[in-house]
């Protein structure tokens, strides 16, 4: 019988036998043992990891102590309201376009930092300067100074993604250097972490470490489909649940920062809520539109309480954090085509994204949060 242990590795293997006629990336090396051959996933590592960059930071933070805040505290032992101090840490990033020197990583990589430096997996060093950050989805782009003969990592199609698909994790976690781990996608859309903004993850089991944020995840094509950004962990390690940003999104934040210096949010003047299966006709997929702004573009659309979205530009939407997302990230006077539901009947309308002034909650989630 084969054992649970056993049981990973072989559906590994038997998944890369079934790929590597179609897929150039995986291939195979010889079994000495038994005179015939072995898969291995190494052609598609050597293909994608110089791409990924190692990421070290340097800059100055304030210490938000309370006692600082107390003007006797201060006077008796002659500190200021506030105290700097220097920090320095390590993160990754992925190298997105050679050409121009783009480098994707989180936000969270380079908040508050006065240098970055980057180095690739061959070695070589690069300074670089933050293009632009949005915190709502933990996305920051920085730029490299004279790029020359570097790689960049296509994008892939995150919506595209199914749970139990296989992915690699590509980072630097615990500053240790260039580091790759296996795994599948465990599921989408995971919202509700303990993150601030935008939140649509995709969850894997790939080892995700502290500085692996920033860092690819890469489909078995060879093609970035996500921003390793966070764990859940109760002690800080790895325990097999990791997150990361979908490249979708990941993208459209990207376009807007190099094109405006910041991320311009939309709106269309509903709010939203998860479907019920007793309320919704038996759906659980989809959002429903719980209410809608008087005059808003909504209204005009044609839009009603309790339409239940479930397609946004003819791609499927599976939760109402999802469409929230769409719509947030969509450029100010788009039009973005809705269809779903109402009553049960097929219906569809075209709704022109108007500005919105960006907010964001706290949401919390179970065990800690590690970026």
């Amino acid at each position: 019988m084969m054992t649970m242990r056993a049981v990973r590795p072989f559906l590994l293997a038997m998944l890369v036998l079934t790929l590597t006629a179609s897929q150039p990336a995986a291939g195979q090396i010889p079994d000495f043992k038994t005179g015939g051959s072995v898969p291995t996933l190494a052609p598609l590592v050597r293909q994608v990891t110089p791409a990924v960059v190692n990421i070290s930071v340097h800059g100055r933070v304030r210490e938000d102590n309370p006692l600082y805040r107390d003007p006797v505290f201060r006077e008796f032992f002659d500190v200021p309201r506030q105290i700097e101090k220097e920090v320095s840490a390590t993160g990754s990033g992925v190298i997105v376009d050679a050409q121009r020197g783009y480098v994707l990583t989180n936000n969270h990589v380079v908040e508050g930092t006065s240098a970055v430096q980057v180095t690739t997996k061959d070695g070589r060093q690069f300074s670089a300067r933050v293009i632009g950050r949005d915190p709502p989805t933990d996305i920051a782009v920085l730029q490299l100074q004279s790029p020359a003969g570097l790689k960049a990592l296509a994008f892939g199609d995150s919506d595209a993604l199914e749970v139990g698909d296989f992915v690699l994790a590509i980072g630097n976690p615990f500053g240790l250097g260039q580091t790759v781990t296996s795994g599948l996608v465990s599921a989408l859309g995971r919202t509700g972490l303990g993150k601030q903004g935008y939140e649509d993850f995709i969850q894997t089991d790939a080892a995700i470490n502290p500085g692996n944020s920033g860092g690819a995840l890469v489909s078995l094509r060879g093609e970035l489909v996500g921003i390793n950004s966070a764990i859940i962990s109760p002690a800080g390690g790895n325990v097999g649940i990791g997150f990361a940003i979908p490249v979708n999104m990941a993208r459209k934040v990207m376009e807007q920062i190099i094109a405006n210096g910041r991320v311009e949010r939309g709106r269309i003047g509903v709010s939203l809520r998860e479907p019920h299966p007793s309320v919704n006709r038996g759906l659980t997929e989809g959002a429903v539109i719980a209410e809608i702004a008087a005059d808003s573009p909504a209204d005009k659309a044609g839009l009603r309480k309790g339409d239940i979205i479930t397609r946004a530009d003819d791609r499927p939407i599976r939760t109402a954090a999802q469409l929230r997302n769409t719509i947030g990230l969509a450029r100010i006077g788009e039009d973005v085509k809705l269809a779903g539901l109402r009553n049960g009947v097929p219906f569809a309308v075209v709704v022109r994204v108007a500005p919105a002034t960006e907010s964001s909650s706290a949401l919390a989630g179970p065990g800690r949060l590690v970026r």
